[in-house]
């Protein structure tokens, strides 16, 4: 793989063959070793063959392997010319992060620790295959699917505050249930509120440190404070809708005689019916995750208010920010100097809009999107605040979180005769899970460092760091 260094952290891979535009990975030096021990630089490269892609085959510096489009990929199509392929949305469509700040102190917290996790793996259910303690009816199942975090705000588990501090307000227009099959309609009837396994968490952290005081005031974040940070995505329902959709896919990639370097990256043209059909489809799962997240926030709040006998209000559990990390969107972007519409999919990318911005919550518009990213469960997390350049060179997009080093199973390999629970909750971080395999597969060091990945977006103009989280409770699945 041919990859030219633009500058410390832009790095080309020119177009060659049938690559229809360039590719360019944001990254460090140090970051670009461990990005290149898998196929994940190819895969841009791949994603740059596909038609009416614009711009550049872009990758964040928490970019690895994926299911065709790479983890940290981000593609916008032309809505003449341009194709949606289910790959670069991903299985777990709509996967997000939303951050709740809170009025307590750590130092008040410190021996309520321990409970406090406890009673949030209680409270909501995590693992393989958790089921719901709300079950649907096919009815209501509808009502989410159209309606997403509107939904929960009518059932009483959200409130008008949390749907404003929502990507899309927390509801994607043009969900068709019509066009879910029966399998996926089961599956969701019995997950919503639920955790689920792998990279997914409830995490309790604290503002360990801020950089940038007059974003931190914006978003509510307020250094030495507890924070609530739950990561997860529309369960097995966004996965049988995505694999419901390769099917349709593959047919509609050879009915149009779509040539694909990767058979993942299988494909349909904006404006056919099979592209129309996942969009309504997609739309579905993106609001079954916005709901669920909402879920899992209403249940937190209940167990910090068993814990700590003060009301959620008064304790000021407000939602500072819900991204979606999965997604394909309708956006106006500028392209070749033109204000133009195309659909951007962001595979394990965030979205990351600056100050001014109409889509950015009117409490935040001031200073910018707050973008949350994540690290590991053993070190820290940031929030940052999206910059003018993303949206010159990045569609608005920026990193989603670290990006995994280590497979599952060099990471369960790594952990092997380790207590990796002991060894954080010696570093002060207790950790409650359905499954040690989880725990082990998500090892810390299964991760790139979030702080190098986060000082290349910084150093690029993407996003600029606002605050420093570092966890205390970590639920897993």
């Amino acid at each position: 793989m041919r990859i030219e260094q633009l500058d410390e952290v832009r790095y080309e891979i020119p177009r060659e063959g049938a690559m229809r535009v360039p590719g360019l990975v944001y990254a460090s030096r140090e970051l670009l070793v461990d990005i290149r021990k898998d196929q994940a630089l190819a895969q841009v490269a791949n994603v740059a063959h596909l038609p009416g892609i614009v711009g550049r085959s872009l990758a964040m510096p928490d970019i690895h392997w994926g299911y065709g489009f790479p983890i940290g990929g981000v593609a916008a199509f032309d809505a003449d010319e341009g194709v949606i392929s289910p790959g670069g949305v991903g299985y777990d469509i709509n996967c997000g992060v939303r951050l709740i700040r809170t009025d307590i102190p750590k130092i008040d917290a410190k021996r309520a620790i321990a409970d406090l996790a406890r009673a949030l793996f209680a409270a909501i259910p995590s693992g393989v295959g958790s089921k719901s303690r709300r079950g649907l009816d096919e009815r209501s199942l509808r009502i989410v699917l159209t309606r997403g975090a509107q939904w929960a705000l009518a059932e009483g588990f959200a409130t008008a505050d949390d749907l404003a501090h929502m990507e899309e307000g927390g509801s994607f227009d043009g969900a068709d249930p019509e066009a879910v099959s029966e399998r996926a309609m089961e599956r969701g009837r019995a997950q919503l509120g639920t955790l689920g396994s792998g990279n997914h968490f409830c995490e309790v952290g604290y503002v360990e440190r801020v950089f940038d005081d007059v974003a931190a005031r914006s978003f509510g974040l307020v250094e030495g404070h507890l924070t609530v940070m739950i990561h997860s995505g529309s369960r097995g329902f966004g996965y049988q809708v995505c694999d419901d959709f390769l099917r349709v896919m593959l047919r509609a990639s050879v009915d149009h005689g779509i040539s694909l370097p990767d058979r993942q990256l299988c494909a349909a043209p904006l404006r056919s019916a099979p592209a129309r059909q996942y969009l309504s489809a997609m739309a579905c799962a993106v609001n079954y995750a916005f709901a669920n997240r909402q879920l899992m926030t209403h249940a937190a709040r209940e167990a910090f208010e068993r814990v700590f006998g003060s009301s959620w209000e008064r304790l000021g559990m407000s939602l500072v920010y819900d991204v979606c990390h999965n997604i394909a969107k309708w956006e106006t972007h500028s392209v070749d100097g033109r204000e133009t519409r195309v659909c951007v999919h962001r595979k394990g990318a965030t979205r990351a809009y600056p100050a001014g911005h109409p889509d950015v919550p009117a409490a935040y518009r001031a200073v910018g999107q707050p973008v949350l990213v994540p690290g590991d469960m053993g070190r820290c997390s940031y929030v940052l605040v999206g910059q003018e350049a993303a949206m010159a060179e990045t569609f608005g997009s920026c990193c989603h979180g670290a990006g995994r080093v280590l497979s599952r199973a060099a990471a369960k390999k790594a952990a092997r005769g380790r207590g990796v629970v002991e060894e954080l909750a010696g570093r002060g971080i207790h950790v409650e899970s359905a499954s040690r395999t989880t725990v082990d597969e998500e090892i810390p060091e299964a991760y790139k460092d979030v702080s190098q990945v986060v000082d290349v977006v910084e150093r690029a103009g993407l996003a600029r760091k606002v605050a420093r989280l570092v966890p205390l409770a970590v639920v897993k699945g």
